[in-house]
């Protein structure tokens, strides 16, 4: 009965596990073919996953002797993974069809559906080596999607850069974890939490270091960002925005739940070392992206800028906290999507994609219902009222004002403004700037995406933010 219960409480990867073995069979037989069938499914798939997720089974609690997690963190983090998953296929038949000189695959949507496994192994890890597991899952195929592109050097070489600096990474946050097991004597995080808990040794503050290190890199937080940029703008698009959505997302709930279930009675030694790394990736977040022509890259640059946003409201160690770091993603995905989308749209009359700022010049003109879209997540990302962008950044500062870390919250606050030059010099280029290309029509199905998208982060979006605000405090309650 135990293994029964344990086993529904994993449900969305078993379905997805399933899916993704059967989906593979398919593609080997059915090749090139079989593509649009496969994206098709891998949605509905996706689909399926998230709602399970409503199941009793998934806040269930403790899996496997403490190995997964079922709770309301982890339900709430799967939802954003999996609906930014269902995004980055979508978007791919049209970027693929039109803009590359490589056909879309079968093994795109597998992949992405794979990565996604591994990342809701992450995000309910009870366990350092259930999280290794995820991680790598989730990394292998990332290399993959990264060098999608056979004929593009960029895409080749984005591939490769992820690879070696990934394995590096994850070669530090292997030693990290060996190091807290022989010290703490488990890899279960309520044992190790225990263990620092009865006194921290060196040995457990080292493998602490070498942990976040690690989980740093997967974030792109500085020290650990400089594989971001060009991956971001060698990798195809579609895979770019699964990048910055999807994954970032479960590197954020990994580091989470590291840091207040394993390592929370280390918290005044894990604070110092994110809050270096808050202050560090906001301002070169915001500084690196002033002098950028790629969007894609200017693009990389700001989600660097965010992930010091959401490191602020990890410092504060408090459920409010943690409710205002889900609270920030919630948007920043929907933000980054859109973004994206957008990006995707950007091809001129023979179907290339353009990605230089220029390319935008007087979009308003051109295309105005995507240039307002543009301007919307703009400005949403830079933090500008009445957007929801503003909340979120609201959110993650009120946290660490109310946990002491005032001179923490004032310079994000500071160095939002910074920030906030380049997102407005991209809606300059827009509207002010002469037009410098017509844009291709866009795909409907984008199209919708990018309206509802822009809807979200619009005025209309206040009304979901009493419904969100409960949801991510319940999710981040689960964890204390």
């Amino acid at each position: 009965m135990n293994m029964a219960a344990d086993f529904a409480m994993v449900l969305p990867e078993e379905i997805l596990s399933a899916a993704a073995i059967l989906l593979m069979l398919v593609a080997a037989w059915g090749g090139q073919q079989v593509t649009r069938l496969v994206s098709i499914v891998s949605v509905f798939v996706l689909f399926g996953a998230g709602i399970a997720l409503l199941g009793p089974a998934s806040y269930g609690g403790s899996a496997f002797s403490g190995l997964f997690r079922a709770d309301a963190f982890a339900a709430f983090c799967k939802v954003l993974i999996y609906g930014a998953s269902a995004v980055a296929i979508i978007m791919a038949p049209d970027f693929f069809g039109r803009t590359s000189g490589d056909d879309l695959r079968p093994e795109y949507p597998i992949l992405i559906l794979l990565s996604a496994i591994g990342s809701g192994m992450m995000v309910s890890a009870g366990d350092l080596l259930t999280l290794y597991v995820g991680l790598e899952l989730q990394s292998l195929s990332a290399y993959v999607l990264a060098s999608f592109m056979r004929r593009d050097s960029r895409s080749g070489e984005a591939g490769l850069k992820y690879f070696v600096l990934g394995a590096l990474a994850s070669g530090i946050l292997l030693y990290g974890i060996s190091l807290v097991y022989g010290f703490s004597g488990s890899t279960l995080f309520a044992d190790i939490a225990q263990a620092y808990a009865g006194g921290r040794s060196p040995g457990l503050l080292f493998g602490l270091v070498f942990i976040f290190a690690g989980i740093a890199f997967k974030l792109a937080a500085v020290p650990f960002h400089m594989w971001t940029p060009d991956v971001y703008e060698g990798a195809p698009t579609p895979v770019t925005a699964f990048f910055a959505s999807a994954q970032k997302v479960s590197a954020m709930a990994m580091g989470i739940r590291v840091a207040v279930e394993a390592m929370g009675p280390a918290l005044a030694d894990w604070r110092q070392i994110v809050i270096f790394a808050s202050m560090a990736s906001i301002i070169l977040g915001a500084v690196g992206a002033i002098g950028q022509q790629n969007i894609k890259r200017l693009l990389a640059y700001s989600s660097i800028n965010n992930v010091g946003f959401t490191l602020v409201g990890l410092a504060a160690g408090t459920a409010q906290g943690v409710s205002a770091v889900l609270f920030y993603l919630t948007i920043y995905v929907v933000m980054t999507l859109g973004s994206f989308l957008v990006v995707l749209q950007m091809r001129d009359a023979d179907g290339q994609q353009l990605e230089t700022m220029a390319s935008l010049s007087g979009l308003s003109r051109t295309r105005p219902g995507l240039a307002l879209a543009m301007a919307m997540f703009m400005f949403s990302l830079a933090g500008i009222p009445p957007l929801l962008g503003f909340n979120a950044k609201l959110a993650v500062f009120d946290a660490a004002v109310q946990a002491g870390l005032f001179p923490l919250a004032v310079i994000g606050f500071a160095a939002s403004v910074i920030g906030a030059y380049y997102y407005l010099r991209v809606v300059k280029v827009m509207y002010f700037d002469e037009p410098a290309h017509s844009f291709a029509p866009g795909d409907r199905v984008e199209g919708g995406l990018i309206a509802l998208s822009a809807a979200f982060v619009s005025p209309l979006g206040w009304l979901l933010l009493a419904p969100l605000g409960a949801w991510t405090l319940t999710a981040a309650q689960s964890l204390f």
